[in-house]
């Protein structure tokens, strides 16, 4: 055989296994491209699985949340069918002259004492005749409230303050809650359950007597 047509047939023997790895090689990466694609058809069918799951458990809370706002509503439609007395009985505080007692959406027992009940126009000096009121509130605190905190909030109607020393309705709302603390405590009230608050103007009722109040409010929360 003569030399051009060894190297002829070398030549022909060296491309036949170059296009052999170039076809090996390109089946290799088809086969590498078709595994991520499977991944990442797994991974997608596992967060539309997750995404499914999330919105079922956020279509349930929101039946709940629905089926609960039913329910508060239905119970505040009976309890108005029934009138005030149902709201507000039971508290152990019925009965005392220029108290009302009420229940809040925290389900605290709320006594409001009428400001024109226990002081003078200005004033933050219990009146004589408030003590007596004080004492049976003071005796049903001790007796059915005795492991409950205590706050004690005053408040005033809207007109500036032009006469009293206090300055402010916040001051003179601060000086007649401490002064209803002070007497519950001479009559027994742990002073380490009550703390008072002060409240002025902010949280008006329907007219400005009304508003002129201290609130006497049994917390859910145990006495330390």
């Amino acid at each position: 055989m003569s030399v051009a047509k060894i190297r002829w047939s070398v030549a022909l023997t060296l491309l036949a296994v170059a296009l052999g790895g170039c076809s090996h090689g390109a089946k290799d990466r088809a086969a590498l491209l078709e595994d991520e694609n499977f991944e990442l058809r797994s991974q997608n069918q596992q967060l539309r699985a997750s995404l499914n799951q999330t919105e079922q458990a956020r279509n349930l809370l929101d039946q709940e949340l629905r089926a609960a706002q039913a329910e508060k509503a239905r119970l505040e439609l009976e309890a108005s069918r029934m009138g005030p007395a149902y709201a507000n009985a039971n508290t152990g505080f019925e009965g005392m002259a220029g108290v009302s007692t009420s229940t809040n959406a925290a389900g605290e027992v709320v006594v409001a004492v009428a400001g024109d009940v226990l002081f003078d126009s200005g004033k933050v000096d219990l009146k004589s005749t408030a003590k007596k009121t004080l004492d049976d509130i003071a005796s049903v605190l001790n007796n059915r409230y005795g492991g409950r905190m205590i706050r004690i909030a005053g408040h005033t109607d809207s007109d500036p303050i032009r006469k009293s020393k206090w300055g402010t309705n916040e001051r003179l709302s601060a000086e007649r809650a401490l002064a209803v603390e002070a007497y519950l405590a001479q009559r027994g009230v742990n002073e380490n359950r009550m703390y008072a608050a002060a409240f002025g103007p902010a949280q008006p009722k329907g007219s400005k007597k009304d508003s002129r109040r201290v609130e006497i409010v049994v917390l859910n929360l145990p006495a330390s």
